[in-house]
């Protein structure tokens, strides 16, 4: 028997000797595959695209030149416009709807008055061109966006390019007010220290003067691709990117892409997804023991009543968002034929989303924080260039799929992260929700007052956000 035992003990080790170092390459392999998977997911694959009419040639460079751009106008373009306005027809509101029906025709009259006899599309015209705009050709379709460059910069000082970028209804026109706080923080009493930007505003392909996409499945990561080749094609290696609404998604995208060119991330609106146990329960608990789910006293005033702000409201304001998600060929063909009637669609959205509390006036407080030129000349854009339509289209293009099926989805962003806050956005996301997602945020800035549209209504605010967040970037 002690023979036997010793026959197996030895048979035994044998088969262990063996084991162990089988199931330890086993195992190794899987960690090794696993950490590489890991490394892939870690960026978006860049890939390729054509969105230009018709097949893409199979032979020829595409013109990568820069080319001057300069918006015009002329008397056939305002006498078309003044035609349809005189032949507008309007249906009277409820009694005392104020803005809870929409765009309130009472008001909406008084604005296309405005539109008819005082506004001035020449003098707005030489306003757009106060700042250099360029047209290059990218993946088969023409790019428009204007660069502005400081006007002086000290020796030695460093210029940041920071790449903003808009979303919808409005277009790069919301930057003009914040562009010369950015290319000259000291003229405008920001305290800017050593931090100054040379500034570039694209116009997202299908939008203003951005020729539209020819081919379907144009979305944000495309986008994303066509203004990383932008940057690259201006000089730039490193550079910030900004932005709100649709530039949001984008610059996420730009920053999951490319890590390695985008030198920080600064958000006035964030995009994630509500799901899980875990937030649940962080959304039950949150009123109560704020400090165990890692919300702040702000958060809670911004978030309760949970079901009102983050579902009836957002309910009562994403109307437009299920027909341009679904059809937005329908609804775009009567926008894009009627002015009135894109005015009233496009200003609606900057009444309820600067404020939610303007739903209870007469004229939307569409004045209090806007002049009506600004207004128009944004309507304007979309008017002239027939760009309706495209920017519709833009989010049946993002969300026709499943978003948990995306690639973007299931990536982190890990370049520095700046996130501000604006107490009207269409809904808030605490930092403990947003570090889910971005892994290296350097400041979270609760914001005094303002909404959705950051750099329009409220550009120093944010312009001072956007330097105090590069400064901390720059100082890593």
């Amino acid at each position: 028997e002690s023979v036997l035992s010793r026959i197996r003990s030895f048979q035994s080790s044998q088969k262990n000797a063996v084991l162990v170092p089988v199931a330890a390459v086993g195992v190794g392999g899987m960690l090794v595959c696993w950490l590489k998977s890991r490394r892939k997911i870690e960026s978006i694959e860049m890939g390729d695209g054509w969105w230009g009419s018709g097949e893409k040639p199979l032979h020829g460079k595409e013109d990568e030149s820069i080319r001057p751009f300069k918006v015009e106008t002329s008397d056939k373009e305002i006498e078309d416009l003044h035609h349809r306005l005189d032949q507008a027809r309007y249906t009277p509101p409820l009694e005392g709807a104020a803005f809870h029906y929409g765009f309130n025709s009472i008001y909406l009259q008084k604005v296309v008055a405005y539109w008819r006899n005082k506004f001035d599309w020449r003098k707005q015209v030489e306003i757009l061109n106060k700042y250099p705009h360029f047209h290059t050709t990218i993946e088969g379709i023409e790019i428009h966006f204007i660069h502005v460059k400081p006007s002086y910069v000290p020796h030695g000082q460093a210029v940041q390019p920071l790449l903003m970028v808009h979303g919808w209804p409005g277009s790069f026109y919301e930057f003009y007010k914040i562009i010369p706080m950015l290319t000259d923080p000291a003229k405008h009493g920001l305290d800017h220290g050593d931090v100054v930007f040379e500034v570039i505003c694209p116009s997202i392909p299908g939008y203003g003067f951005s020729e539209a996409p020819h081919q379907k499945g144009f979305d944000t990561v495309a986008t994303a691709r066509i203004f990383h080749k932008l940057m690259k094609r201006l000089g730039f290696k490193e550079y910030y990117v900004q932005g709100g609404d649709w530039g949001s998604r984008i610059t996420t995208n730009m920053s999951q892409m490319l890590p390695e060119s985008v030198k920080g991330l600064h958000l006035n609106l964030v995009f994630i997804r509500l799901q899980g146990l875990k937030r649940v329960i962080q959304v039950m608990l949150g009123s109560y023991v704020p400090w165990l789910v890692g919300f702040t006293r702000e958060d809670v005033q911004r978030m309760y009543p949970f079901m009102q702000k983050n579902f009836y409201d957002l309910m009562r304001e994403s109307g437009y968002l299920h027909i341009q998600g679904t059809k937005p060929d329908t609804a775009g063909c009567g926008l894009n034929d009627s002015p009135v009637g894109l005015a009233a669609y496009i200003l609606e959205k900057f009444s309820t989303w600067t404020d939610k509390s303007f739903l209870n006036k007469d004229d939307g407080g569409l004045e209090r924080k806007y002049s009506l030129d600004d207004l128009l000349t944004n309507v304007m854009i979309y008017w002239v260039t027939s760009s309706i339509v495209s920017s519709m289209r833009y989010y049946k293009e993002n969300l026709s799929q499943d978003p948990t099926l995306t690639a973007h989805s299931r990536v982190g962003v890990h370049v520095p992260t700046g996130i501000a806050a604006f107490p009207q956005e269409l809904a808030h996301t605490p930092q403990a929700w947003a570090k889910n997602v971005f892994k290296n945020i350097v400041s979270y800035s609760y914001m005094p007052r303002g909404g959705h549209f950051a750099a329009f209504e409220e550009p120093k605010l944010l312009a001072q956000d956007i330097i105090h967040f590069v400064r901390k970037v720059e100082q890593l």
